[in-house]
């Protein structure tokens, strides 16, 4: 990478440590090194702003003060890791999540596209209200991955954009802000749960955002009740487990965990305006799965957990939620989940605790329990 040799070694990015052996998975793309190769403005200038910088990357080569804003608690902690490894100045590098507010002024954005469209829009209302016409912006990502409603969005919100050449399948976009006339829009988009008087809120990166996805759909009519307690909504993305859990389990208190600021922001929001009574028992977590949860305290842990990384398919981040939950729960607590079919949880939750139960199933989706045993 141009500005900064990285090895290879150093910026193998695995998401989770303890798995390091098995998941590397490599911290740039080609985009990365398209929009090092820019030229910026010189740090005098004003704030450099950086969003969505997966893995650090861009941070640890832009060898400049900047602010690395970001919706993942994980790409943080792998900014923060690739810093430490590269034996890089960490106090240059100021972390935001995703709900800070932003630098006024800055001199230059770069933006690596994130595949969530909406997530795109909030960032880019957000940089409107503090870039100037003289702030440089320049976003990347694949080629493929670049298309004209992108185009356009950046035009509507920003101003005149323009594209480069596509390099090594990458392309970068290229904006200039001219405060073109723009609507207003609620900061949350809302839709009404079906069989429940509940409005589900969800901030722009929250996973299923515009309705219910299927597979929570089949998990609400298997879900545990009479528990008392405390349970988790492990990967809780805009808390429609944890709500109902709450519910149904009026003696227990509910955990809402997800790496997501915008998922834990939805979250605490649905449970404030469908069951305020509730907010005391409720607790809200940015986290790594149950990383750092204390062991052998939970009765309950309920998951509907992704099979991918960004781009990637892979079944790692499951196995570390299991395990988290075995680990977490007390003898006698149970770990619940819904899955596709094909995707095998049943061998794997087997494996981990020595017992699975179908709990029930359809055509596309089963859902499952495992029981902690001595």
């Amino acid at each position: 990478m141009s500005q900064l040799e990285l090895s290879q070694r150093t910026l193998t990015l695995h998401r989770f440590p303890r798995m390091q052996e098995e998941n590397p998975l490599q911290a740039w793309d080609s985009a990365d090194e398209y929009l090092l190769q820019q030229t910026l403005p010189a740090s005098e200038e004003g704030p450099l702003l950086v969003f969505n910088d997966s893995f650090g990357a861009l941070a640890c080569a832009l060898d400049r003060p900047l602010y690395s804003i970001n919706d993942s608690w994980i790409s943080q902690q792998a900014t923060r890791q690739n810093l430490r490894d590269n034996e890089l100045d960490e106090d240059r590098v100021t972390l935001l999540d995703s709900m800070a507010p932003l630098p006024a002024a800055p001199a230059c954005v770069l933006i690596k596209i994130p595949r969530t469209l909406a997530l795109l829009e909030q960032q880019l209302r957000q940089l409107r209200e503090v870039v100037t016409p003289e702030t440089v912006i320049i976003a990347g990502a694949r080629a493929k991955d670049i298309h004209t409603s992108t185009l356009q969005l950046f035009e509507r919100i920003l101003g005149p954009t323009k594209t480069s050449l596509a390099w090594k399948k990458a392309r970068l976009v290229y904006s200039t802000f001219a405060a073109p006339a723009l609507k207003p829009q609620a900061e949350t988009l809302s839709w009404p749960l079906e069989g429940t008087p509940y409005q589900i809120h969800n901030h722009a990166n929250v996973f299923s955002r515009g309705g219910l996805d299927i597979g929570a759909r089949f998990f609400m009519q298997h879900l545990p009740d009479n528990i008392t307690g405390e349970i988790v909504d492990l990967g809780c993305g805009n808390g429609v487990i944890g709500l109902l859990a709450l519910e149904m389990n009026p003696q227990a208190e509910v955990h809402f965990m997800d790496e997501s600021w915008m998922a834990i922001a939805s979250s605490r929001l649905n449970v404030e305006l469908n069951r305020p009574q509730d907010m005391a028992r409720s607790h809200f977590q940015v986290n790594n799965a149950l990383s750092g949860f204390p062991a052998d305290r939970l009765h309950a842990v309920l998951c509907n957990p992704p099979f991918h990384q960004q781009s990637a398919i892979t079944d790692h981040i499951a196995w570390q939620m299991f395990r988290d939950a075995r680990r977490c729960l007390q003898y006698g607590g149970e770990l619940r989940i819904v899955g596709n079919r094909h995707l095998d949880y049943y061998r794997k939750m087997k494996k981990l605790f020595g017992n699975c139960t179908t709990v029930a199933s359809n055509n596309k989706f089963v859902v499952l329990r495992s029981v902690k045993l001595r």
